[in-house]
């Protein structure tokens, strides 16, 4: 069920066609519409709902499974957001393909769903400003959320992902950033805030590729206890992109190492600060088994570690000089 008040606009223009007499217009700031409250309970109405939405309304998704491949490209406004909301009983299930796409979606918050099944969980694309926030991810091909494309200043938080790449290519990343040799993939400034990461991650919890800058990733819990091998993917966070802070998160349960920086290409993988992470490495078996391992390291690639990251296990906190 929807339900929207009409502008004002509409309104008078309705009573100067009845009356005979002159529309009083008013000025832009009066010709405003009242967010709309959409109800949704089945797939059918879910797709309808993604297709017409409005800068300001909010859909809300009542318990149930809503089986099928969900997509939007209606952009909002960072004054008139989309809500997409439900609690996690409200399951989103593809087969195939991906389960939500906000594709040039704009300033959408998506919050409580769940979505599992198909290749991929939550693509954004070309979509600066989405947020998600309290989502579950699980039970994927691939990886569990993508932000690509340029998807710039985008959010997840007090999220779960657990169990990707179940496919068995060897894919299957937790958070993934950006876009692997892209450098015009300008995802920048995305924050992983708060996260529970795994267990059953085919990949690294966190991927942040070339291209991208000003990732956050702060306060995330990490358990590496899915990675695979496949593709070089043996820590929790593997750094690609430029200027990323790595914060305050606490990982268990890797095969190697804990943290990872590359320079895939030149002038990148530069800039990263840690602070304050807490690892465990026992049981690993790689042959790094550092708890920060930093391979670009120098006065042109510098990256910082600071003496408040801990680690118990492993061979030690990290391989270059550690910062007061």
């Amino acid at each position: 069920m929807r339900t929207r008040t009409r502008t004002l606009l509409t309104s008078l223009l309705t009573v100067a066609a009845v009356t005979g007499g002159p529309a009083l217009l008013p000025g832009p700031a009066s010709a405003t519409t009242q967010a709309a409250t959409i109800e949704v309970s089945t797939a059918a109405q879910l797709k309808s709902a993604l297709a017409s939405a409005a800068p300001g309304d909010t859909i809300h998704l009542a318990d149930g499974t809503y089986t099928g491949n969900f997509k939007t490209t209606k952009a909002a406004t960072p004054g008139a957001r989309i809500t997409l909301t439900g609690s996690a009983g409200a399951v989103l299930t593809a087969s195939g393909g991906y389960g939500l796409h906000l594709n040039g979606a704009a300033f959408w918050t998506v919050k409580g769903l769940t979505v599992t099944g198909g290749q991929k969980g939550i693509m954004i694309d070309s979509a600066v400003g989405v947020v998600l926030d309290g989502v579950t991810v699980h039970d994927l091909d691939m990886e569990g959320v993508h932000f690509r494309n340029s998807s710039s200043d985008g959010v997840i938080r007090n999220s779960r992902i657990y169990d990707t790449g179940t496919g068995g290519s060897g894919m299957g990343e937790g958070v993934y950033v950006g876009t692997a040799g892209a450098l015009s993939d300008r995802s920048d400034n995305v924050q992983i805030l708060n996260n529970t990461i795994g267990p059953g991650v085919g990949g690294e919890n966190i991927d942040i590729k070339e291209g991208t800058t000003g990732a956050r990733i702060v306060g995330n819990t990490f358990d590496g206890s899915g990675l695979t091998g496949a593709n070089y993917d043996d820590s929790w966070v593997d750094v690609k992109g430029n200027a990323v802070l790595v914060e305050n998160n606490t990982g268990t349960r890797t095969t190697n190492d804990g943290y990872q920086t590359h320079t895939q290409q030149s002038g990148w993988g530069c800039g990263t600060v840690f602070r304050n992470n807490r690892s465990t490495l026992t049981g690993a078996s790689g042959s790094t088994r550092l708890a920060i391992d930093v391979t670009n390291f120098g006065s042109g690639c510098p990256t910082t570690v600071h003496g408040d990251n801990t680690v118990t296990g492993g061979k030690g906190l990290t391989n270059i000089a550690v910062t007061p």
